[in-house]
C-alpha cells in the first residue's frame, strides 16, 4: 500500500517501543515520509516522542498497545481523531 495522502498526523506513544514500532509498520505500509520527532507537550505527557505521517490512520492493521492517540494537524490545530480505549 503505498502513500499518496496530502494530510499529514502526528501518533502519540506510551513508550519509545511502541513509537518504534508504529514506525516500522508505516514503513513497511509505504509510508516513506514518516518520521519519528519529539511532540508537543500539549498533546502529550507520556514519552514525548511521536510519529509524523501521511498514511490514513487504520486502527486494525496500524495500532499498537503503546499507541496514546492519534491526531490530523490541521493547520497548526491537532484534531484527535483516535484515542486508545484502554490506556
Amino acid at each position: 500500500m503505498s502513500c499518496d495522502n496530502d494530510k499529514q498526523y502526528v501518533a502519540t506513544f506510551a513508550t519509545h517501543l511502541g513509537a518504534l514500532e508504529f514506525y516500522e509498520t508505516l514503513q513497511a505500509l509505504g509510508d516513506k515520509k514518516a518520521k519519528m520527532s519529539p511532540v508537543p507537550r500539549t498533546i502529550s505527557i507520556s514519552c514525548g516522542t511521536g510519529v509524523y505521517f501521511f498514511q490514513d490512520f487504520d486502527p486494525s492493521t496500524m495500532s499498537n498497545p503503546d499507541l496514546e492517540r492519534v491526531f490530523l494537524i490541521q493547520d497548526q490545530d491537532y484534531l484527535e481523531l483516535w484515542a486508545n480505549p484502554n490506556p
